[in-house]
């Protein structure tokens, strides 16, 4: 059985209402304890750099690895539109809502991919940031709003297309923007924005690292080196910044190379029954036709074996995956069934998600690997 990840006490979204405490935000709680008294500080995500994998290749990060280390666990499913979305509103999914890559909105005929926040698969083209408007879809105050609520100068530095996308609007709203045109770019923007204001908050992201291990493997050699560049970035920041600031470097989840892959669309002992797939290869919301679910089931089980977990809708919520609360509106979005992995398999779809199924390195489910993220402070 899989430990449900650590909410309310060690996880990604405990991180910044703890921040927000720490600078003295009424109402917010230091839940991970960080008891920092710096009056500036910076949460730096390096999207895809997993706990495992940087305690295991730690010669390869020297600044990261000489700070005191601190496990975070990401939220369920382990994956980025999930993680983002925890920790800019901080709360768990069953909160907030974006309860996977790909998933279920009640209303529309096809899945809603909460990453780039567009419908997914084939269909005329609908604006669905008109359509499913990010800020009502989410509508929770984020960390930011919060915090600038209070009087804190908060900036985001990240590249571009983030600065008005779907999930930027629906969980990381509140932010002035500065968009990051390169790695020298990115630390000149954090440390002008630390510089703003009697206390300032800025949240960065870099996301090369997770590409590099999407396409070549965690494993490989190039996802080696650039660990060593976000490392470096990381040392660049600390060393500009202001004297009275703080640097945490955290990440959204780790990854994993699969062995082997199961194609859902060439297993016709899949796909009886179900509607619709969501999710991705390691953590899948399997969305039944009516009265099928036991056995879709039986089916999935039968044919996947011990390596995944396959569980009703109603268990995966008791089990405490999505947080200790999940609204009734967020319930809707969950799959009749959830299949997690637990070896080196996904579940891929070649037709459908040829571009993904093609992919080295994968996240999304609750091994180790996966879910625990760093979280690394540096006080200057």
């Amino acid at each position: 059985m899989f430990d449900a990840p650590r909410y309310g006490s060690g996880s990604l979204a405990d991180l910044f209402p703890s921040v927000l405490a720490c600078l003295g935000v009424p109402g917010e709680a230091d839940r991970l304890g960080l008891g920092l008294t710096a009056r500036r500080i910076c949460v730096l995500l390096i999207d895809g750099l997993g706990a495992d994998a940087l305690a295991a290749r730690a010669d390869a990060a020297p600044f990261l690895s000489t700070l005191p280390p601190v496990a975070l666990t990401a939220g369920f499913p382990s994956t980025t539109a999930t993680s983002l979305s925890s920790l800019g509103v901080g709360v768990p999914p069953g909160q907030h809502g974006i309860v996977g890559y790909l998933m279920n909105v009640p209303g529309y005929d096809r899945l809603v991919n909460s990453l780039r926040w567009r419908l997914h698969g084939e269909g005329p083209s609908i604006d669905l940031l008109r359509e499913l408007v990010p800020e009502q879809f989410q509508p929770s105050a984020t960390v930011f709003e919060r915090a600038a609520a209070d009087g804190i100068a908060v900036t985001q530095v990240a590249p571009t297309y983030q600065a008005a996308s779907g999930l930027t609007r629906a969980v990381l709203r509140g932010c002035a923007f500065r968009p990051s045109l390169s790695v020298g770019d990115m630390v000149d923007g954090v440390a002008t924005a630390l510089r703003s204001g009697d206390r300032s908050l800025v949240y960065a992201y870099h996301g090369d690292l997770d590409t590099t291990g999407h396409v070549r493997g965690p494993s490989s050699d190039a996802w080696l080196l650039e660990l060593a560049h976000v490392d470096r970035l990381a040392a660049t920041i600390a060393a500009h910044l202001p004297p009275d600031a703080a640097l945490l470097v955290t990440a959204d989840h780790g990854m994993v190379e699969l062995e082997s892959t199961v194609d859902f669309d060439r297993a016709e002992e899949l796909s009886e029954g179900v509607a619709q797939l969501g999710g991705e290869p390691r953590a899948r919301h399997v969305y039944t036709r009516k009265g099928a679910a036991a056995d879709v089931a039986d089916a999935w089980r039968a044919t996947l074996g011990p390596d995944f977990e396959v569980l009703p809708r109603a268990e995966v919520i008791a089990r405490g995956w999505f947080g200790p609360i999940v609204t009734h509106e967020v319930a809707d979005r969950i799959g009749d069934l959830v299949v997690a992995a637990r070896g080196l398999r996904g579940v891929v779809r070649s037709g459908a998600e040829p571009l993904q199924s093609a992919l080295i390195g994968h996240h999304g489910s609750l091994t180790s690997a996966e879910i625990n993220v760093p979280l690394r402070t540096f006080a200057a």
